[in-house]
């Protein structure tokens, strides 16, 4: 009988033997494959956070007091791949999707890649597209393909993630944007179209883009191209009073002390008599005892000026901080990556560009009353504002400086690099480079120049892509495909 029971014993720990180390550390009651429901969730936080100091002074909004920043004195160099870090997250997501049978979650595929994508070579030129993301298949020095291929796959690729999306089409988990109802999502991806063809306005009559064509088809067909009606339909992150969850700038040191508001911004402000300042702005300590509804009690900094010029302004009192909120509040208000305002002075565009039939000022004053209203200003005060003739489109000779003007307004602390990418492209509003601070022989740069990574780990491309856009080389005033007429 021991001898039985000795050779079971032996048996069983020879068939322990045989199974991995790694066997024993998997616990068996949580899962070890990656849900598309959890992927999702991190791949909407990465995308859609668009609330960014950088661009407010890059795009003069406010000032930085405590460094020479290159943001505010246009003296940066080179930017990060870091969106490829975020499209990794999305094609494990799409893998996981598949595995797992829900299909609905490839739309959102489509759509965060054009997402990420579109970043990329907003800030670049031309990228890796079709070759990257292929490690599975040993590819690791991608080639870049060219900004206008990339423009119309995306523009592809979001008309098809439309169409994967109909009444039918069962809703989602780990949506933390729509809380999963996957018939928002299809306005999502057709306002983000919109945007992206609204940015191809110098490219209008290439025939092989069909911007015109591709932008009237989606407006002149709600049905099957639905839009954001109003605010509700947002693409936006909300934050909470929960750990990892509040506002990016809650109980920041620095935005308490370092950042004050631009000149030029609050005086743009004051000049359209425009309530949105005392939500962006708090009062300069010079003009304490004037009423936080009161015009003069608001003043900036130059953002061209060197910072010790900007210095003594601030000791003195006369330069306005932003609003304590932005700093004081774990909740504030969400961030704003594509919503119902911009998308409504897109379609005014539109119509002054001859695109789509229709009245650019009812447009454009949807978007007004959107933004305003997303910044709790009363409806009172929104009427009185849009009745006066500085702000009404019709009485100004350049309806379009009005437009992108108001967008600009509407984009403060919210919209990612949205505004300056607007002003790169039209014009306005004018960023002023007149201080002796400025850096880049008082230019504005036109894109950021490739990651250093890239020139040693993947140098035939990128060598390739640099000479065949940039003959002067890769800096931060080459004119990308995309701005060339």
């Amino acid at each position: 009988m021991k001898k039985t029971l000795y050779i079971i014993f032996f048996a069983a720990i020879a068939q322990m033997g045989c199974k991995k180390f790694s066997e024993f550390q998997v616990d068996p009651n949580k899962t070890t494959a990656a849900t598309p429901d959890l992927l999702l969730n991190a791949v909407e936080q990465s995308a859609f956070q668009s609330t960014n100091t950088d661009v407010a002074l890059a795009s003069r909004q406010m000032i930085n007091t405590d460094e020479i920043n290159l943001n505010q004195y246009y003296g940066w160099n080179r930017a990060s791949y870091g969106n490829y870090n975020n499209l990794r997250q999305v094609v494990k997501m799409e893998q996981a999707a598949i595995n797992l049978n829900k299909p609905q979650y490839l739309p959102l595929v489509k759509f965060f890649k054009a997402w990420n994508f579109l970043q990329l070579t907003q800030t670049f030129g031309d990228i890796p597209y079709s070759e990257a993301l292929k490690a599975e298949e040993d590819i690791v020095a991608p080639k870049y393909d060219k900004q206008e291929d990339i423009y119309l796959s995306i523009l592809n690729e979001l008309k098809a993630a439309n169409g994967m999306i109909d009444a039918n089409t069962p809703g989602l988990q780990g949506d933390i944007v729509f809380g999963g109802n996957i018939l928002q999502w299809k306005r999502v991806i057709n306002s983000l179209s919109l945007r992206v063809l609204i940015s191809l306005s110098v490219k209008e009559n290439d025939t092989r883009l069909e911007i015109k064509k591709r932008f009237a088809e989606i407006v002149n067909n709600p049905t099957d191209y639905p839009l954001f009606t109003g605010n509700g339909d947002n693409a936006q992150l909300k934050f909470y009073d929960l750990q990892g969850n509040r506002y990016p700038y809650f109980n920041s040191n620095s935005m308490q002390t370092a950042y004050y508001m631009d000149e030029t911004f609050i005086n743009l402000l004051k000049s359209l008599q425009d309530s949105r300042l005392f939500r962006f702005a708090d009062k300069a300590p010079k003009f304490a005892s004037l009423a936080a509804t009161d015009f003069n009690a608001y003043g900036g900094g130059n953002g061209s000026a060197p910072k010790d010029v900007n210095n003594a302004r601030t000791l003195a009192g006369e330069v306005s901080k932003i609003n304590p909120r932005y700093y004081n509040s774990p909740a504030n208000e969400p961030s704003i990556a594509l919503g119902y305002a911009e998308q409504q002075f897109i379609l005014a565009e539109g119509v002054v560009r001859g695109w789509i039939s229709g009245n650019a000022n009812e447009y454009y004053q949807k978007g007004i009353r959107a933004s305003m209203q997303f910044y709790n200003i009363d409806e009172a005060t929104i009427n009185s504002y849009l009745a006066q003739t500085t702000v009404q489109l019709n009485a100004n000779t350049n309806p379009l400086a009005n437009i992108i003007t108001q967008k600009y307004i509407a984009s403060f602390m919210n919209s990612g690099w949205q505004p300056f990418f607007e002003q790169r492209r039209t014009g306005f509003p004018v960023f002023d480079t007149t201080g002796a601070g400025v850096l880049n022989d008082k230019r504005i740069p036109k894109r950021w120049m490739y990651p250093e990574s890239e020139l040693r780990l993947n140098q035939q491309n990128i060598t390739a892509a640099i000479s065949r856009q940039y003959p002067e080389g890769d800096n931060i005033n080459g004119i990308i495909w995309l701005l060339k007429p």
